[in-house]
């Protein structure tokens, strides 16, 4: 079969630049129809100094900052460092989009950092919901024993109306027994006596 040789051309030429071929990303994989681009070895390069020289130019940057900072740090006082810090800071928070839009939420609470010479230790905390809720509970609980042990509540009123019920059939029980008691010691005396009679007739 003979072969074309522009289509060996063609080929070759396809086979050395497809090394050197970029995939554009995407969602999804490379269009089929379109064709394929490809970079020169020489683009190649040169993109790869360019990103050299501004990585080093980033670092030296970088490094000028530091030494900068460090400068300015050493001349600074140590009583308005912290003064100047938190100046800095808030500056830095509001330096991106929250510095062109105004928030207000009302859940979101703004925590504040406090010094300890503003810290007040004499000012009662204030206590959360559920703890709160658990001191009344705890209160409650106690009036209702006091009211409970000196007999108000209706709990404690059947309570006792259901001890003196028990305590009166005690005492009924008590006295049948008793009484079924004498009863016997009588029966057991007559019986005795009857005895004592016969035995005392037959002599």
């Amino acid at each position: 079969m003979p072969v074309c040789p522009l289509f060996l051309s063609c080929s070759v030429q396809n086979a050395i630049t497809s090394v050197f071929f970029v995939v554009l990303p995407g969602k999804k994989g490379g269009h089929k129809g379109r064709m394929r681009t490809y970079t020169s070895p020489e683009e190649i390069d040169a993109q790869m100094k360019a990103e050299k020289e501004r990585r080093k130019q980033e670092q030296e940057e970088q490094e000028q900052e530091g030494a900068a900072q460090n400068d300015t740090a050493e001349e600074k006082l140590p009583g308005s460092g912290s003064e100047d810090s938190d100046d800095e800071d808030s500056q830095r928070r509001r330096a991106g989009v929250e510095g062109l839009i105004e928030i207000e939420n009302p859940n979101r609470v703004a925590q504040k950092s406090k010094k300890v010479t503003q810290i007040e230790l004499e000012e009662p905390r204030q206590l959360s919901r559920r703890e709160r809720e658990e001191i009344e509970k705890q209160k409650a609980k106690e009036r209702y024993m006091k009211m409970h042990l000196a007999g108000k509540t209706d709990q404690a009123k059947a309570d006792l109306a259901r001890l003196a019920i028990i305590r009166k059939q005690r005492e009924d029980a008590a006295r049948k027994k008793e009484e079924e008691k004498k009863a016997k010691e009588a029966a057991a005396v007559a019986a005795a006596a009857a005895r004592g009679i016969n035995s005392l007739s037959l002599k």
